[in-house]
């Protein structure tokens, strides 16, 4: 029969025993029905993501462009959870490396104008080539009608 992995506990701890010797030893949470995560039990590379903070991604994407930055900004604001926000900005960002840093601002002013702040429409934008598509504007005098206040009148 092999050896077996015992788990004894209290109010204040949790050892863990591997042939009848402690292995390890940890303080036990009080949080109801929430994991905990101590950061030296990680791998390296989920270490290195749950270093990441909202400020270094704002750093990040400053260095790339202010229209970059304020639309990482934005999306830091909408999104709920700061994994998905994390996964979402840095994807964003990567963007810099694989289309170029003037096509990665094109995008994020693009998806600004629009209001939609998502990893997906950045990427759908790249991919149809939105971001290089010359905006086709032209504003149109409207002509005097009794019925047509203008701005002035709502003052």
């Amino acid at each position: 029969m092999g050896k077996k992995v015992k788990l004894s506990y209290n109010a204040d701890r949790v050892n863990i025993y591997y042939s009848n010797m402690l292995i390890a030893s940890h303080k036990r949470s009080k949080i109801a029905h929430q994991f905990t995560t101590l950061s030296e039990h990680q791998p390296a590379q989920h270490r290195f993501i749950s270093e990441w903070t909202p400020e270094k991604l704002i750093e990040q994407s400053a260095a790339i462009h202010p229209d970059v930055e304020s639309y990482i900004k934005k999306v830091l604001i909408k999104k709920q959870y700061p994994d998905q926000a994390h996964k979402c900005c840095s994807g964003i960002l990567a963007f810099a490396r694989k289309v170029g840093v003037d096509r990665l601002i094109a995008a994020c002013r693009l998806a600004d104008s629009i209001g939609k702040y998502n990893y997906l429409i950045i990427e759908e934008i790249l991919h149809k080539k939105l971001d290089q598509i010359e905006p086709d504007i032209q504003t149109e005098e409207l002509p005097p009608h009794d019925n047509i206040r203008g701005k002035d009148y709502y003052q």
